[in-house]
């Protein structure tokens, strides 16, 4: 019987709502971890604040940027380096389908929910998403969007790319796109783990896109 009213529990809670109910989680930063004000800080926390959430802000913003304030040295550069990956060579496109193969291959529902709408925005199609989300085989996707996924996939699974792959990659973006694709995969693989480390959920009012259970 129990197991049963759990069940029915499940099925009918949204998974929003069900993953709001974790024990751990803060109400304010929806994660493991309280929010950190501005004035809780000293000056150069203050400064820092205010670059990684912009100015005039005392609450910061959720996700990465509240949670990187209990590291202030690291919290910057950590920031800064993602938005100079969000300029990127390769163009938004590409850019988003990486932030996409990363928060995928490590099941990172706030990131993937707030980079398929962003996705969406810089005109990534359905399908291609799709591709990612329910790890489908890259048949009759565009050249490019196919190599990035396939990039993405063999760095994350196999720890590697084998040189006909790195070549496309070159021959596709050039050497200064491929790297700055790869790092952007890196990039939110940490992202994803410091996410995945204080249990990061979404906001009650934000819809979860990511089936966890997908593909895996």
């Amino acid at each position: 019987m129990r197991a049963f009213i759990l069940s029915a529990l499940f099925l009918t809670c949204p998974l929003g709502a069900w993953a709001q109910s974790s024990a751990g989680i803060d109400p304010q930063s929806h994660s493991r971890l309280p929010l950190i004000m501005r004035d809780q800080l000293d000056a150069e926390g203050q400064r820092v604040f205010d670059a990684i959430n912009g100015p005039g802000l005392t609450k910061p913003r959720l996700g990465p940027p509240a949670n990187s304030l209990y590291a202030v040295a690291p919290a910057e550069p950590f920031d800064r380096l993602n938005q100079l990956l969000r300029k990127t060579v390769a163009g938004s496109h590409y850019f988003e389908l990486c932030t996409l193969v990363a928060a995928r291959e490590y099941d990172q529902q706030y990131e993937w929910t707030g980079h398929e709408v962003a996705a969406q925005r810089a005109g990534v199609a359905q399908n291609i998403i799709d591709t990612v989300k329910f790890n489908r085989a890259l048949d009759g996707l565009p050249e490019k969007d196919a190599t990035v996924i396939q990039y993405g996939r063999d760095l994350l699974r196999k720890h590697k790319a084998d040189l006909s792959l790195y070549n496309k990659m070159v021959e596709l973006f050039g050497r200064q796109g491929m790297m700055e694709l790869t790092m952007t995969i890196g990039d939110y693989v940490m992202t994803a783990v410091l996410l995945n480390a204080v249990d990061q959920q979404l906001p009650p009012d934000r819809k979860p896109l990511l089936p966890l259970a997908a593909g895996k």
